[in-house]
């Protein structure tokens, strides 16, 4: 149980006695009410009970703060209560209740900080990323990458069912034209004059597949009509381009529990219907689709949106929305009782149209959409627009390719979805304390060695914690100042991550790995480990071993790797 729980019970108990006592006028126990205070010297946790149940009990805050003081039982939490301002109480917590968590990190390990999802929707679908498969991953996608996967990983650690989810989109007129394009370069490499069409994918990527196939295959496709080559270059682009953003986001350490393809949307089933036909006509049931200048419509204004949306056109053409709408209808009729989708901040204007759509269905509230905004590339300090290789767009492989998988996932992390990033490839590269995924994970390293020491050998940190430090370590000793701060630290660990799972933000981690690794610093500056007396040594490699498994736990939940050597 966590320091907060103990305390928030503590409080309740206080309460219940005060009040059966007659010493507060009130008909049920009101909640503990605990916050952080602003200023850590008023203490560790403050309650605000006695505000909040002024009304209800018919008396002065600070009257009923006493009398809560007053009735708190017997416990090991609890070093202080002090009454402050209009009616707070602040808490200061015992020696004894902090050196609770180093033993509690040190039995529960990966599981440290995992909760349970008390209220509300737990059987997530988080989409993310969804790259067209028409050219390489742009630095953006590396944000949604790292974003959405960290999310997925820290919400599942709160006690949510995160299901994963890319949806590729392989239907519609950009796949014949990324076909096209492929086949006029094609035609060109063979020494045809054929011209690139205005409507077009221009990179150079494109004349690299088409190279590929010359040198796989030769002139095989040379004697098709161009609506023959068109189609079979499209899907040897697809799967192409598919297979390659596999590959990156594997590497990445980002996977997915299903690619799902826009294409099998339209796939009659048994009874000869599709996803898409079953989407209308779940809508039409409701009563907000209707026919208009020869076309199809969704009363979208009704909901809010500015204007109705058109489904079908009036040559018969489904619309971007029609797919997007049966592909939302689908996943709400596969189980999930939430739907996250992860979108680049152009798409706000999209939102309205999309939570229209839930509405209409009787979904409300049921689809969120969270915006994440764009990456500025740097180079000690100065934009970078283009890759030195290409002379075009600085692709996600490429960065990855020379920052590393850690530092990229770090720092695409380091903010909130709603702000810009501002990723500095230099920074980015440097081993020492400016770089700050190198600063926590150097933090990890130095307390392996430390192991290492002690122990007097190499071998992993995990074994080497089990034989430098007694069972049943007494950790009473641990009372000087920095270990406290390492340990109060250590204990917010399990809040965060609720709140982290809450809010979509998983940035919170990178902030808490940096601060959890500075106060280990500090630690260490201030208090010796090895060579101090036997029982102080023990306690001090046991509060070290904990703040290693919790570091690699937060890392992990970025997605970070935390090596035992630097």
């Amino acid at each position: 149980m966590q320091i907060r729980e103990q305390l928030e019970e503590i409080v309740n108990q206080a309460i219940a006695a005060a009040i059966a006592e007659g010493a507060l006028a009130l008909d049920e126990v009101p909640a503990a009410a605990l916050e952080r205070p602003r200023d850590p010297e008023n203490g560790d946790w403050a309650s605000t009970v006695a505000m909040r149940s002024a009304k209800l009990a018919h008396a002065n805050p600070r009257d009923i703060a006493q009398a809560i003081v007053a009735h708190l039982p017997e416990n090991d939490v609890v070093k202080s209560a002090e009454i402050a301002g209009p009616g707070f109480i602040n808490f200061r917590l015992t020696e004894q209740a902090l050196q609770g968590v180093v033993a509690r990190v040190r039995e529960e390990r990966g599981d440290y900080g995992r909760g349970e999802v008390a209220d509300g929707p737990k059987n997530v679908n988080l989409e993310y990323i969804s790259a067209n498969p028409t050219g390489p991953m742009h630095v953006g996608h590396g944000r949604w990458a790292a974003l959405g996967d960290s999310m997925a990983r820290v919400m599942r650690h709160a006690g949510y069912d995160v299901y994963e989810e890319f949806y590729v989109n392989d239907h519609g007129t950009q796949m014949d034209v990324f076909g096209n394009s492929i086949a006029v370069r094609y035609m060109q490499e063979l020494g045809h004059d054929a011209e690139m069409p205005e409507e077009c994918y221009g990179g150079a990527y494109v004349t690299d597949i088409a190279r590929g196939i010359i040198e796989r295959e030769g002139n095989k496709y040379e004697g098709l009509s161009d609506d023959e080559r068109r189609l079979a270059f499209r899907e040897i682009g697809m799967h192409e381009m598919l297979g390659n953003q596999r590959t990156l986001l594997e590497k990445f350490g980002t996977t997915f529990d299903k690619w799902f393809s826009e294409r099998d949307l339209y796939v009659e089933d048994a009874d000869g219907e599709t996803a898409v036909s079953r989407a209308l006509a779940a809508m039409d049931a409701k009563g907000y689709v209707y026919e208009k200048d020869d076309a199809t419509w969704f009363a979208s204004s009704e909901f809010g949106d500015d204007k109705d949306r058109v489904l079908i056109k009036a040559n018969g053409e489904l619309t971007y929305f029609t797919s997007d709408m049966a592909y939302h209808y689908n996943k709400v009729q596969r189980g999930f009782d939430h739907l996250i989708d992860l979108w680049g901040a152009d798409h706000h204007g999209y939102i309205k149209r999309c939570e229209a759509m839930m509405e209409a269905w009787g979904y409300t509230g049921l689809l969120e959409v969270v915006l994440g905004q764009l990456v500025n590339l740097l180079r000690d300090g100065e934009p970078v627009r283009m890759s030195k290789r290409t002379g075009e767009m600085v692709t996600f492989e490429e960065l990855v390719d020379e920052v590393g998988v850690d530092a990229t996932r770090f720092l695409m992390l380091s903010r909130s979805s709603d702000q810009a990033v501002d990723f500095d490839i230099e920074v980015a590269k440097k081993q020492d304390s400016t770089n700050p995924v190198y600063y926590v994970q150097y933090a990890h390293a130095r307390i392996c060695s430390i192991l290492r020491k002690a122990a007097g050998d190499d071998s992993a940190a995990d074994e080497l914690a089990r034989r430098v430090v007694p069972e049943g370590v007494d950790l009473s000793v641990l009372t000087h100042g920095s270990e406290l701060a390492l340990m109060r630290k250590m204990d917010d660990f399990g809040e965060l991550i609720a709140l982290a799972a809450r809010d979509r933000a998983p940035y919170r981690l990178t902030h808490y790995a940096q601060e959890l690794a500075s106060l280990f610093h500090q630690f260490y500056t201030n208090c010796h480990i090895i060579g101090e007396e036997q029982a102080v040594q023990d306690a001090r490699l046991a509060l070290a071993d904990a703040t290693r498994i919790l570091l690699a736990l937060t890392l992990d939940l970025l997605g970070v790797s935390a090596p035992e050597r630097m």
